[in-house]
C-alpha cells in the first residue's frame, strides 16, 4: 500500500498523474504515479519498473506491505 509519510496514512493519498511505459506496444514496462495528501500537501511519486520487479518512491510517500483496511 502507497501512504504519505509525514500522516502515515493512504486515506488522503490523490493520484494527480499516472503514466505507464509499454515495452513494443504490448507488455508493460514500467509504471509511474505522482501522489498528492490532500491532509498536508505532501507530493511524492511511485515508480514500478517490470524489468527488476523494483519499487522505488520519491517525496513524501512509502510502501508498505500492509494491505488496506475495509471497515
Amino acid at each position: 500500500m502507497i501512504e504519505c509519510a509525514n500522516c502515515e496514512t493512504a486515506q488522503f493519498l490523490q493520484i494527480t498523474k499516472s503514466r505507464v511505459y509499454f515495452e513494443r506496444g504490448e507488455l508493460i514496462n514500467e509504471i509511474t504515479e505522482r501522489y498528492e495528501c490532500t491532509l498536508c500537501g505532501g507530493v511524492g511519486i511511485y515508480t514500478y519498473d517490470d524489468d527488476g520487479g523494483e519499487e522505488t518512491v520519491r517525496g513524501d510517500v512509502d510502501v508498505t506491505k500492509e494491505r488496506p483496511k475495509f471497515a
